[in-house]
């Protein structure tokens, strides 16, 4: 049984009203009553909440896995067997991982109704959490006192790389919409040859590619649809090292690389190319050879589930052996790292260069949005000043490592974190279109 703020009150109105007693009979009088009638409705709402036979039954529905970085539904269904209307409050003891201390919804059920509760949870660290029992608070109408029911079950959900927003993309490629997640449309240098499919026209498609035929059959317009004379080959070669343990917005920018890599993989083999992957630390830990068998997209989110760091310094000369002997056609290799300074990408240039030889190299490396606010501001103290010189020297050197990078023919992206994905997407499908791997 637990205490509502309800009867507090009403027990302070009553210390009152015998306080004020002492000086008149009627009022103690008053207050005697008074008191009476609240034990007598205390037992009688005690006799309803806990009368045989009533009770709260309450399930958690969710999916076995979350995907990182999104919002996840959470679906609770509650289903009362009393005879009376309800108060209920309801907490889920959600996995300690998410830090949320006040997961109470409240929520009114009728004479044995049933009702579902739907809520959204957004992860920021892959891994296994687990889910305890769902606590329901019940009071009635009259609200002095509550009883907590127990129920559902203990669950288990492993939090994988971003997965949710994949069939959107997929969708979006298909009907040449991607700018709706602000993606840009390159036109297509050269002929495609092969016809894949026919589709319903919609805005945006080339109306030249019309098929007069299945349009007077069908009697709207129909489109054709060609794919790529040949598959290529777009590696994923993600840093695990130090620098890329940097948090923005709860996760790290090796989980926004994570991410973004496992969107580039699934656009890329609709587009008809093959899609590999290659994490690396002091050496290489992880490859998956590109190919667009059925299974790769499977194969590509478990080994993206399991990437951990040391935090050690990452070396791009065991990068560039593992290349060189693992990947031997020349491919489109999209190199997640993070550079603090111009000096720590000078020291990796070298090996940059002898990939940039072999294959089509995209570096890709972040911002830090902290820093254009610490500019912004005008320093008061020397302190401020010291501070806003070292952050203006930082993004001086970012500016500095892509004009680097673009004198020796690798293509480079600085990008904020949460726009990684779509600036990802873009520079691929730029580069397809310009048939530049």
């Amino acid at each position: 049984m637990y205490i509502n703020k309800r009867l507090y009150i009403v027990v302070i109105f009553l210390v009152f009203c015998f306080l004020a007693g002492f000086n008149s009979v009627l009022v103690f009088t008053i207050a005697q009553f008074l008191l009476v009638g609240l034990l007598l409705l205390l037992i009688y709402d005690a006799y309803l909440l806990y009368r045989k036979g009533n009770k709260i039954v309450a399930e958690r529905f969710c999916s076995d896995r979350f995907s990182n970085g999104d919002e996840n539904e959470i679906q609770i269904s509650l289903r009362s067997t009393y005879p009376i209307s309800l108060n209920l409050g309801v907490i889920d003891e959600i996995p300690d991982v998410f830090q949320y201390r006040k997961m109470l919804f409240k929520i009114k059920l009728g004479i044995r109704e049933s009702k579902q509760l739907i809520y959204h949870l957004r992860p920021v660290k892959r891994g296994k959490c687990e889910f305890g029992l769902i606590n329901v608070f019940v009071s009635s109408k009259i609200g002095l006192i509550s009883r907590r029911f127990k129920t559902g079950a203990p669950q288990s959900v492993k939090v994988y790389p971003s997965y949710l927003r994949l069939h959107q993309y997929e969708l979006m490629a298909i009907s040449n919409k991607l700018t709706d997640f602000g993606m840009k449309k390159v036109r297509k240098i050269g002929q495609q040859l092969e016809l894949e499919h026919i589709k319903e026209y919609v805005k945006g498609d080339d109306y030249r590619t019309i098929n007069w035929k299945a349009t007077a059959r069908r009697n709207q317009v129909m489109v054709n649809i060609f794919q790529d004379e040949r598959a290529q080959n777009v590696y994923n070669l993600i840093d695990k090292g130090r620098t890329m343990q940097s948090a923005f917005e709860g996760m790290t920018l090796l989980d926004y690389s994570i991410n973004a890599s496992l969107a580039l993989a699934y656009i890329s083999m609709v587009k008809g190319d093959k899609t590999g992957l290659l994490t690396f630390e002091k050496s290489y830990e992880t490859i998956l050879p590109a190919s667009r068998r059925g299974d790769q997209m499977r194969f590509i989110l478990d080994a993206l589930y399991k990437q951990k760091t040391t935090f050690a310094e990452s070396d791009f000369s065991a990068l560039y052996a593992c290349v060189k002997k693992k990947i031997t056609q020349r491919s489109l290799l999209l190199v997640y790292s993070n550079f603090d300074t111009f000096k720590a990408m000078q020291r990796q240039l070298v090996y940059l260069r002898m990939l940039a030889k072999q294959h089509t190299v995209v570096v890709i490396f972040f911002e830090n949005t902290g820093l254009k606010s610490l500019i912004e501001k005008e320093p008061f103290d020397k302190k401020g000043t010291y501070e806003k010189v070292i952050a203006e020297k930082m993004i001086n050197d970012k500016r500095l490592i892509v004009k680097k990078l673009r004198q020796n023919n690798i293509i480079s992206i600085l990008t904020e974190p949460e726009n990684l994905t779509t600036n990802v997407i873009n520079k691929y499908l730029e580069l397809k279109a310009r048939d530049v791997f």
